[in-house]
């Protein structure tokens, strides 16, 4: 069973308060009783001189001289009347037979007052109570020695009464004092306990993970310095905790991109190995045909053209392949420079003119002055690679588009697109193109010499240039085939667009 501090503060409290209470009034109640006890044997220790003096002033008066206990037996009565006149108290006299010789008040035989009276003859003093009066019993001394003794009874009444008002004072006093006591102490320590309270609550919040965002006891105590404490304490574990959570988080992303990595190697490399086993199959037939018709004129024409074609697309391969290995594990610096984007985009359009006539297809060319901070080799690959996609993959009698657009709203950037009228890329290969030895159509790849390597290429160094490369949708401008996207960070934001467009047909 669970007993709540505030409880045991409480009980402690009362618990000391009336033990406080109860010993001090004790003592006090004693001291009054000690106090009172030692008055009246004073009163009683004096009262006795008188009566012995008394008797022996009245034993020298005497006109003829008797034997004391003779004196005491024949004047005892006289004696007790006058000591009890001058006292005022009951007064009874005994010789030292224990006979009662004269006496203000009737007798008392009980066996109590005849063993106090027996000290009383052996030259001591003895006194008890009986009910509301005392009785006293001392020596009575003679001229020679003690002669009998003297009995007195001395109301203590008074005493009782006075003891009993100061006792129940102090029980008033004391329930008043324990009362107010307990009060003032139990506000006070409720204080303690409040603020106890709220610790325990406070660490019952950080320990379900709900951190506190102040100190939750604001004191200039030690309760204060520990309520400062715990709210130290969660922010620290509440910042581990986020800190772990991040690096959780980070590690987790390390391993989904460790696995992605794991799975595009292994793809990379059934890829590379099926794409190099394709001109390998059609270079070995061939040799093994050379070799079963070595005088066949013709097979040895068409071996040569077809092994040459195989050897030119597995070097072009090789090629591509090491420059995209260097690419994903090398960082090479780049040779960055200011460049106008439409001089380089007609200068690699005059690159690839040959190749458009020779498949017969139509350039289009609409630019207009940009300048942007990239590499200019790097660029030109990029614009080379995409043209010459857009050559292999459009259809014959074809047209290529290549236009720029200048974008001053918020960043400034200038965004080209390079389309072709070919065939358009189905959605769902919208996503792979980028990949390394993707293609849409095997054998149309195989028949161009494409390798699925190009895009990947472009895609590296575009991000290299701190640009982005997307495929746009086919009906983009509403226009049918192929429309790819680039744009790049502009740096000429206050070039002269007064300049003449660009518009060539080719």
């Amino acid at each position: 069973m669970r007993v709540s501090i505030k409880l045991k503060f409480s009980v402690f409290l009362a618990a000391l308060l009336i033990l406080t209470v109860v010993v001090l009034s004790s003592l006090v109640l004693r001291g009054i009783e000690l106090n009172q006890q030692s008055q009246v044997e004073s009163i009683l220790a004096q009262q006795t001189r008188l009566v012995n003096l008394n008797v022996r002033q009245a034993y020298y008066t005497e006109a003829v001289r008797q034997e004391p206990g003779m004196f005491l037996q024949q004047n005892g009565r006289r004696l007790v009347q006058a000591l009890s006149n001058s006292t005022g108290l009951p007064i009874a006299l005994y010789d030292m037979s224990g006979k009662q010789v004269g006496a203000s008040f009737p007798p008392n035989e009980s066996e109590l007052v005849q063993e106090t009276l027996n000290y009383a003859l052996q030259n001591k003093i003895a006194y008890h109570e009986q009910g509301e009066t005392l009785l006293y019993a001392a020596p009575l001394d003679g001229p020679e020695g003690q002669i009998g003794a003297v009995w007195i009874q001395y109301p203590v009444q008074s005493y009782h009464d006075f003891y009993a008002r100061i006792r129940q004072l102090f029980l008033w006093a004391g329930i008043v004092v324990v009362a107010l006591s307990f009060i003032l102490g139990y506000l006070f320590y409720n204080r303690f306990a409040a603020a106890i309270t709220r610790l325990k609550k406070s660490a019952a919040s950080i320990q379900e993970g709900n951190y506190i965002t102040e100190s939750p006891v604001k004191r200039k105590d030690e309760l204060g310095e520990l309520g400062q404490g715990i709210y130290y304490m969660s922010t620290s574990i509440q910042q581990n905790i986020a800190a772990m959570h991040t690096e959780q988080q980070k590690l987790q992303l390390a391993i989904e991109k460790l696995q992605a990595l794991e799975q595009q190697q292994k793809q990379y490399i059934g890829n590379i190995s099926h794409e190099f086993k394709t001109p390998l199959t059609s270079i070995k037939a061939y040799v093994e045909l050379l070799n079963m018709y070595k005088d066949d004129p013709q097979l040895l024409d068409d071996a040569i053209s077809n092994i040459g074609k195989e050897t030119e697309r597995l070097y072009e391969m090789v090629e591509k392949v090491l420059h995209l290995s260097a690419l994903e594990k090398y960082d090479f610096e780049n040779q960055a420079e200011d460049v106008e984007i439409r001089a380089l985009l007609e200068d690699a359009c005059g690159r690839m003119r040959g190749k458009v006539e020779k498949f017969a297809l139509k350039m289009e060319l609409h630019l207009e002055p940009a300048i942007i901070h990239s590499d200019r080799e790097s660029l030109m690959h990029i614009f080379i690679n995409l043209l010459d996609n857009a050559i292999k993959y459009n259809i014959p009698g074809g047209t290529i588009r290549i236009e720029n657009e200048r974008r001053m709203q918020g960043q400034p950037r200038v965004m080209i697109r390079i389309h072709n009228s070919g065939t358009p890329i189905p959605d769902e290969a919208r996503e792979k193109i980028f990949e390394p030895f993707y293609t849409v159509n095997k054998d149309r790849a195989r028949k161009t010499g494409g390798t699925g390597l190009g895009l990947s290429l472009v895609k590296q160094f575009v991000e290299k240039q701190g640009g982005t490369i997307t495929l746009l949708p086919g009906d983009q401008q509403n226009q049918e085939g192929v429309t790819f996207q680039l744009v790049f960070p502009l740096v000429d934001t206050d070039i002269d667009t007064s300049l003449q467009v660009g518009n060539k047909s080719e």
